[in-house]
Order: structure tokens, then sequence, then C-alpha cells
């Protein structure tokens, strides 16, 4: 027997879609409201006056305000929590403040850090807080960190970081919480670029899947607009997707997967390989080899650069239609480093990919396949992951 919906519960449905509507277009009039949530007028005014007495919005006057549109616009009430967003690795922390209307105050920045432990890379965090802390003093601030490796989003542990030089997991939100005395969320790193493209990206489908070809080779998934996270929170392990059973060892215990053939530090490792075994003469000390050298090398036309470039490339595109196939993902967006190699990288990955199966039964075209690079800035990459805020906020109303 189908449960019945009564008339709180739409109520609750549609002050999210309002709450939702607000946090992506930031400040919007009635009409506009109305128009996107296909909510009647007075409908939206009811809830809007609720929301308001709730403190949870606030209605100002329009800078330059239109015919017709008298009321004013609205937005999320600032007087909120602010959030310090901040993308966490042991050699960096990329930082960008946000409001509690999750757009930016001041600049984005990325601060080089030294973490051999994680007590030191718990000390920089709280560091860094203390320095916004410092800049605005009368807010509340909390934090929302990205995190590369495995996460559990629940618990706030961070249970591997492969780049870092322990092994053991941090309890990130505990230890924090308890030190400086905020809310703190803790996800996946990739998971960040996914809800900074569900949230600051209009042209998304409400399926897609970004990829992070930097370090490591990761993924998120968004289905039917959510992030899927897997009961273990190890969805989008894309990188360890086997390609060669008989490959080189992986961080992961297994040989052949994707990451030991196509992340950046797999080329840097060849080539560092190459420039150690090399009967030529070279300048390059193979130990200090940076990922702008392999960049430059590759777009000067170094042949043996090029072919790795170009094999990693082709490793990347047939995982890829394989995931295709299985989740019908029609939206592909790539991130990190490795998209310096530019469009003649992601043309061999998406010559690999060929076509989705199913293109062909789509007459308009709607919705072909479509693999680019992502356009969110870095710092709107970043403030993606404190839009876990705005989700658990939006849960808890419904």
């Amino acid at each position: 027997m189908k449960a019945c919906i009564n008339n709180q519960q739409i109520r609750h449905h549609n002050k999210c879609v309002l709450l939702e509507l607000l946090y992506r277009v930031k400040r919007a009039n009635k009409s506009t409201l109305a128009r996107l949530a296909q909510i009647s007028i007075p409908a939206v005014s009811n809830i809007l006056e609720e929301l308001a007495k709730e403190q949870r919005v606030l209605n100002v006057e329009e800078d330059k305000p239109s015919r017709g549109h008298s009321g004013g616009v609205w937005l999320i009430a600032p007087e909120g929590d602010w959030t310090l967003c901040l993308n966490i690795t042991p050699t960096s922390i990329e930082c960008q403040l946000a409001n509690a209307c999750l757009s930016p105050k001041g600049d984005f920045e990325r601060v080089a850090i030294d973490a051999p432990s994680p007590q030191a890379l718990l000390a920089e965090i709280e560091k860094c807080w203390h320095r916004y802390r410092k800049l605005w003093p009368n807010r509340t601030i909390n934090l929302a960190l990205a995190i590369h490796g495995q996460v559990d989003p629940v618990t706030g542990v961070s249970q591997t970081m492969p780049q870092a030089p322990w092994k053991a997991p941090i309890e990130v939100k505990y230890l924090l919480e308890e030190k400086l005395g905020v809310r703190v969320l803790v996800d996946n790193d990739c998971v960040m670029l996914a809800l900074a493209e569900k949230w600051q990206n209009t042209a998304r489908g409400r399926d897609f899947c970004v990829i992070n070809v930097d370090y490591g080779i990761g993924s998120s998934f968004v289905i039917n607009d959510q992030v899927y996270r897997g009961s273990l929170y190890g969805s989008g392990q894309i990188g360890h997707t086997i390609i060669d059973p008989d490959g080189m060892a992986c961080d992961c215990g297994r040989y052949g997967c994707l990451e030991t053939v196509a992340s950046l530090s797999a080329l840097k490792k060849q080539s560092r390989i190459w420039l150690k075994t090399s009967p030529q003469p070279t300048q390059q000390d193979p130990e200090t080899l940076k990922s702008h050298q392999l960049v430059s090398a590759w777009r000067e036309g170094d042949e043996r650069v090029v072919r790795w470039v170009e094999e990693s490339a082709n490793a990347i595109g047939l995982s890829l239609y394989n995931f295709l196939n299985i989740l019908n993902i029609n939206q592909i967006w790539f991130y990190g480093r490795s998209c310096e190699f530019g469009e003649q990288w992601l043309a061999a990955i998406k010559e690999r990919i060929g076509f989705n199966p199913f293109d062909h039964n789509d007459g308009l075209k709607r919705n072909e396949t479509e693999i680019s690079f992502g356009q969110l800035t870095r710092a709107q990459q970043v403030m993606g992951i404190g839009y876990l805020y705005v989700e658990a906020a939006l849960a808890n109303e419904g």
C-alpha cells in the first residue's frame, strides 16, 4: 500500500526546494523562485515568510528594481555560520573561506606545508583555521575538509591517505572539533569536485562523473542528483581497476592498477627510471623531476614522454568505456594536473572510449555523451567541499 503524502510533507519539500535554489542562484525575487521551483507565487510567499521567521532567509531591496518586482530579493540569511573550505595533502593546504550563502570571502590561497606525521598535519590545519579566525573574530567559522584517499564521512576518519608517509587512520573530525570547538565535516577530494559541479555548474545533468587525474586517479559519481559513496565509502576508486594483472605493484597491494600506468606519479616514475638507465648524458636529476618539467617535455615533443602520455590516456579511455556501459553516465569532467597535457591527451581518451553504445538511440542528441575538461576555477573546486553543510542542512529540513 502506497503511503499518502500530507500537506506538511509537501510544505517541507517545497521549503527545501526554495532553500536549494537560493544556495544556487544566491539571490532571487519571488517570481523567479516561483518559476524555477514551479510553485505558485502565493505559496512561495508563504514559505519565504516562514523561512524568514526561522532566520533562514532574508529579504533585501533590489539594487535595480524592475517594473512589477517591488518585493525585493531573497537570499540565505547572511548571519549564519561561515565555512573554511580546505583541500588537504601532506604537502599543501588549499583554502577558500565562504560566507553563510556559500559565496567566497577573500582570496583563494595555497599554502605549502611539511607534515611528516598525522599530528603535524592536524597542527597545520589548526594553524590555518586560527589565521582566518583572527581576520574574522566575530564569526563562527566551521571547517569543511577534502582529503585524498578513502574517507569515512560519517565518523570523519581519514582511513588511507596514499600521499602520506604514515599508514594509520586519523580521526580528523573528532580531534579538530575537540581542539577548535567548531563543526568539522570531512570527505574525499573527488567528492569535493562532484559537489562543486553539482552546485555551481548549471549545465550539469542529474547523472555525471568527475575524474581527477593527478598524483593518483580518483572519481566521484553523482546519480539522480546525489553523490554515490557506497556502503564502505569506497565508490569512485577507478584508479584501482586492474589494467594489467602482470603489471607493476600498486599501493593498494594489487598489481597493474590504472594508477600504476596512467597517473601523474606513474608517468614521473617512468621518466625517472629512463633518466637513471639512459646511456645518454642528461642535465635532469631523476630524483628532482617535477610534474611541470614532464608537461614541458611533452609540449616540446619529447618522443618518449609523448608515447607514455598517449599510453596513459589509452588506459584511462578503456577504463571509462567500461564505466559508461555499466552506469550509463554520459557527462564526464576531467580535473587534476594531468589536464595540462591538453586537448591531445583528452582526444586520445575519447578515441579509446569511442562512443557510448546507447548514444545512437537518442535521435535528438540531447543526452549524447559529453567528455571534457572541467571549467570551474580552483577556488570554486575547493569551495565545493563546503556544500557538505548545505546538503546536511537540507537533509535535516526534509
